[in-house]
């Protein structure tokens, strides 16, 4: 191979993306394009954006729990290295009518996940061990899980405010207190975002995902105003659920009458930043990046 050859074959590595909800795995995918890389898909159904079938070089429709057949596309394609990005559902995989059906685990998943986790109980079912587990079978099989944002790390946030808008002494207080919660949600591996109004906690997410804990929280909190705070765990795996939001996160707190969200920067993705800031500057809705909620520093950042 001469070295015009080798660099080609550089620039066309063969990447892997499980690609779950929203515009996260098409950022991705872009961003992997743009780097020259060919981009093997598997779209978790009733989760992936079907354009991912457009984009990447290769594309196949997948359950969630047919994690031998996944493995099996992936190393037939040369792939050794993949990525994970996009939100599922977990209410709905494991609580849903009907809707385990498209999802059936092949015999691979039975054996890995489903005796150990929901049989003989020697799992937890949280998310940090359900995906450990997920990554460690790829492993097995010659597939290593990357974190998404080694591809794209411009989508990381970075610290200041991204609305432009200053936080009232109050709502510093808030998102102080705030942080110190979700931090300790994180550590117990049950959410990444919390509610709260004159240090009072209104919500805290768990299964159902921040969209529904920024309802429960409006629905609670009838003088509105509200703050949430959402964050990385302190033991944060970057390959797997990162603190994700984006626009549809801002106007869900629009409706449920709150005006601050404050975010960590850079570990907290933020899809279409533009597209978030003008939107929640014209709702006059505080969205801050902070490094760490307990400095006293954090303000010079909000």
């Amino acid at each position: 191979m001469g070295i015009f050859d080798s660099r080609t074959a550089v620039l066309e590595k063969r990447i892997g993306l499980l690609a779950g909800w929203g515009r996260y795995p098409v950022l991705v995918a872009q961003s992997l394009k743009q780097a020259g890389h060919r981009v093997c898909c598997l779209g978790i159904k009733d989760h992936a954006d079907p354009c991912l079938a457009e984009l990447c070089d290769d594309f196949h429709w997948v359950g969630i729990a047919k994690t031998g057949k996944q493995i099996r596309y992936f190393r037939q394609r040369g792939v050794r290295d993949a990525t994970m990005a996009g939100k599922l559902f977990k209410h709905r995989l494991l609580f849903g009518r009907g809707h385990w059906l498209w999802h059936l685990p092949d015999w691979h998943c039975v054996r890995n996940v489903v005796v150990p986790h929901f049989v003989t109980r020697s799992r937890n079912c949280n998310d940090d061990d359900f995906m450990l587990t997920a990554v460690n079978m790829f492993a097995k099989g010659g597939i290593t899980f990357v974190p998404a944002t080694d591809y794209a790390p411009e989508l990381l946030v970075k610290s200041g405010k991204i609305s432009g808008i200053r936080l009232t002494e109050d709502q510093r207080l808030d998102v102080q207190f705030g942080w110190q919660i979700a931090k300790q949600m994180g550590q117990l591996d049950i959410g990444q975002c919390v509610a709260v109004k004159d240090r009072v906690v209104l919500s805290v997410e768990a299964i159902e995902g921040t969209d529904a804990c920024i309802r429960r929280a409006g629905q609670l909190c009838k003088r509105s105003d509200f703050t949430v705070v959402k964050v990385a765990k302190p033991k944060q795996d970057m390959r797997f659920d990162v603190p994700t939001i984006g626009v549809g996160t801002i106007e869900t707190l629009v409706e449920s009458g709150g005006r601050v969200l404050a975010i960590e920067a850079g570990k907290t993705i933020i899809i279409d930043e533009p597209q978030v800031a003008d939107f929640a500057r014209r709702h006059e809705v505080a969205v801050v990046a902070i490094e760490d909620g307990l400095k006293e520093d954090y303000r010079d950042a909000a």
